[in-house]
This record gives C-alpha cells, structure tokens and sequence, in this order.
C-alpha cells in the first residue's frame, strides 16, 4: 500500500536576507531538518520571493538536474554557456549542470517581486556537457490532465534529463479529479502545489504544500477544491 509523507507550507525552513525571502521544503544551506533531506533524487525545493533588483551573483553548479518555474514577475539569467533569457511567469527552466557550470539570476524589475521555485534532482550519471532549454507552459492546453514535461528518454515530447524520473505539470479546474495511476518504473512521487487547493486520500493539499507517496501501486485520485496547479515528480528510487 502506497505511504504518504506531507510537508506543509508553513512548516517549511526559512531564509530571509533582505532581498530574498526563501521557504526550503527541504534541508538547503544553513537549514537542516533529517526528516526533510530530499526524497529520492528530489532534493530541493526552495520556494523563493525575490526583491527589485536582487539576485544571486555568479556562482558554480556541478552534477545537478536544475529546474527553475516563474510564478510572478521576470528573473534574468546568464550562464557561462552563453545563454542570456528573461524568464517570465509560467515558464520552465532547465539546466543540467553537468561538469560545471556558472549562471546568475537577478531580478532586473525596479519595483515588481519575483516569486519562484527553484528544484535540484540528482544526476543518475556524472558529468556531460552542460544543458540549457527553457519550456513556457500552456495551462490551457493542459485543462484537467498532466502533462509530462521531463523524461529520461523524451517521451510523449518531453525533454530528455539525466535521471530515470518524469516530471509533469497539472491543472485541475473545481470540482473536477484527475486519476494517478501507479507505473513499476516510477514507484515513488512527489505532488507539490503551486496554487489552489485540492485532496489526495483524505489529506487537504493547499498552496505550496507537497506530499510524498511511497510504492504508489494503486490508483489515488486527486479532486480539486478550488482551481489546482500542481507539478508531479514520478520517481525510480535509485
């Protein structure tokens, strides 16, 4: 039977320095909570509010899968690929560090925030050649369904990553229900809300919420109680 592990919005550790105010649903930096040390190779989910004109300077990453999802406002990217983007609300960055790369991320508004989510998932393989692509995603095309975004093998249109996962984007109108169903590659998923409220086996799921299901081998059925967007992490466990 599948087991759940909910991690709710307000429990989540904090960061604020002034220009940026950071929720981590995960152990990230100075924040360590073991019973919050990633899931899987899920292993941040930092849900980030940044102010006009704050950033983060240049910095290195290295052997990690980066995703970057625009709620509200504009972020600026560079990085040492030579990729330059604004990226804008309801648009997906990805970049797979590979051997190492240097980017920054700046909010280059003068008097509008930026809310985002930045997530890392571990490689299954080292090193390779860095990788840039951004996806813009249109929820309307979406409508009550969940659209796989990200694969290992790039199917169904999706973007090939270095890990055996997929990750989709959902949007639930009220009142409606989407079915989850179980997948032997994918045993495990990580739900996270982006807005909206809805439920998942008796358990309320509300803005910026996540829940973990482990050995998911039955169908789960998730019911929007109020207009739902969601991402879903489909994870193998290696």
């Amino acid at each position: 039977m599948p087991t759940f592990k909910i991690r709710r919005a307000e429990e989540r550790g904090t960061a604020e320095h002034g220009w940026l105010h950071a929720r981590f649903t995960f152990s990230f930096a100075d924040y360590y909570e073991p019973k919050h040390c990633g899931f899987h190779s899920l292993v941040v989910m930092n849900n980030d509010l940044i102010e006009p004109g704050g950033g983060f300077g240049t910095h290195p990453h290295d052997n990690a899968e980066i995703f970057t999802y625009v709620i509200s406002g504009e972020l600026e990217h560079k990085d040492s690929m030579g990729n330059g983007s604004i990226i804008k609300p309801g648009h997906l960055q990805y970049m797979s560090a590979g051997d190492g790369v240097f980017h920054s991320e700046f909010n280059p508004s003068n008097d509008n925030q930026v809310e985002l989510y930045q997530i890392w998932m571990l490689p299954n393989q080292r090193g390779g050649k860095p990788i840039y692509e951004e996806k813009e995603l249109d929820k309307d095309k979406v409508n009550n369904d969940i659209k796989i975004l990200f694969s290992e093998d790039g199917h169904d249109d999706s973007t090939p990553i270095r890990q055996n996962a997929t990750i989709g984007f959902g949007q639930i109108d009220r009142g409606n229900a989407l079915v989850i169903e179980p997948n032997n590659q994918y045993p495990h998923a990580w739900i996270q809300i982006i807005s909206g409220t809805s439920t998942l086996e008796n358990y309320e799921l509300n803005k910026a919420d996540g829940i973990g299901i482990e050995n998911l081998n039955k169908n789960l059925t998730i019911q929007s109680t109020e207009d739902c967007d969601f991402f879903i992490f489909r994870l193998s466990g290696n």
